[in-house]
């Protein structure tokens, strides 16, 4: 079997914080030509998870899209030295937790939104195309916020109801950096449950009130998250996005204009950058949206 996480790279965007990015490869996939959530809905548009590493002691934040990415993630952090792993999950989507197995040995913390999610889901998570099989499961649990101490670091856990309903971000208050998972991404943000939308904004909204120097998403772009991450506009771009696809999704022009148009403005101020794929993504999108208008 070939090694899925053969083109999987390693950066290092803030000092003792590392990013293990896949994916945006031109005509590539892993695991099947046909549709399925590891390729398109990962691969396609690139994913990285991450870790804080404090001497022997390391946070990863997500399990990536693999077990073989898993593993890669595991033996780079061994290899620093790292004994002692305390994994955090972002939210139960399948991307986020696939390698999960792979760190079945370690503390694994979770927001009791996202254990309960994970559960109601096993079966369409492990009989998945990809199945991720056995689904391991958190084995800590928290509501609304926990405080880690990562050596001479202090770790928050903090929930917030974006994208997914159960989203844990992971956030460094002395450097003011934002670990987002997939609280907002580049180019926009994929709406996986249009009906709270205007929770996602606010939400949004109330994200902002973090005093965020950097942040680093799960789904951007490499050389910005290589280079150190976004800025706050990121959140602006993404909270703008949906604002104006709520505001426009009945309109019948909405069908004749690209994503590249709909966010030539943010683009062409370098809120956010294009990047083709998220071209279906956001046909899906509008789909959902109008998916929710006609159920009322």
């Amino acid at each position: 079997m070939p090694d899925l996480s053969a083109t999987l790279s390693i950066l290092t965007p803030a000092p003792g914080v590392f990013a293990y990015y896949d994916g945006r490869i031109a005509g590539k996939r892993l695991h099947s030509p046909d549709d399925n959530w590891l390729d398109d809905g990962a691969y396609a548009l690139g994913v990285a998870t991450y870790a804080i590493v404090e001497g022997s002691e390391a946070i990863v934040y997500d399990t990536h899209i693999s077990l073989d990415h898993a593993r890669a993630i595991r033996r780079h952090l061994e290899s620093l030295g790292v004994t002692n792993i305390r994994v955090v999950l972002s939210h139960w989507h399948t991307d986020h937790v696939a390698g999960n197995e792979v760190f079945a040995d370690c503390e694994i913390i979770a927001n009791q939104l996202t254990a309960e999610t994970l559960e109601a889901n096993r079966a369409k998570l492990e009989t998945g195309e990809p199945p991720i099989t056995p689904l391991v499961m958190p084995n800590r649990l928290f509501r609304d916020r926990l405080v880690l101490t990562l050596g001479s670091r202090t770790v928050e856990l903090l929930q917030f109801d974006i994208h997914s309903a159960d989203g844990t971000v992971l956030w460094l208050p002395e450097e003011g950096l934002l670990l987002a998972g997939d609280t907002v991404e580049d180019t926009v943000t994929y709406i996986s449950e249009p009906e709270h939308t205007a929770t996602h904004i606010r939400e949004l909204d109330r994200l902002l009130t973090l005093p965020i120097r950097r942040i680093l998403p799960n789904h951007g772009d490499p050389e910005v998250i290589k280079a150190g991450g976004y800025g706050t506009t990121l959140i602006e771009a993404n909270r703008d996005y949906l604002k104006r696809l709520m505001d426009d999704v009945s309109h019948p022009g909405l069908d004749s204009q690209t994503l590249a148009q709909f966010v030539a403005a943010d683009v062409a101020a370098g809120r956010i950058g294009y990047f083709e794929p998220y071209e279906a993504v956001h046909r899906q999108n509008i789909a959902a949206m109008r998916g929710v208008a006609l159920t009322k």
